[in-house]
């Protein structure tokens, strides 16, 4: 029961560190990550004509992180921090 009571306390809580950063991101606006996801697509699909392959791959590999980042975002923004 303890292990239980341990895991427990930590729960709802965030540090200050998270709340910085959730304040510093919500005044970006949600629109600004989708735009700049669809920006690395294109520089992906620029770089792939030009037959830079490598860093094409790597340029396109941004796209989700910058969606998901965007999609948390938007979350706190709706939800709050908690």
């Amino acid at each position: 029961m303890a292990v239980t009571k341990v895991a427990s306390e930590g729960v709802g809580e965030e540090g200050q560190i998270t709340k910085m950063i959730e304040s510093q991101t919500s005044r970006v606006p949600s629109g600004t990550y989708l735009t700049i996801g669809i920006g690395a697509m294109a520089a992906s699909l620029l770089l792939m004509i030009v037959r830079q392959k490598n860093l094409a791959n790597f340029v396109g590999q941004w796209v989700p992180t910058i969606l998901i980042v965007g999609l948390y975002n938007k979350l706190v923004k709706q939800r709050g921090s908690e």
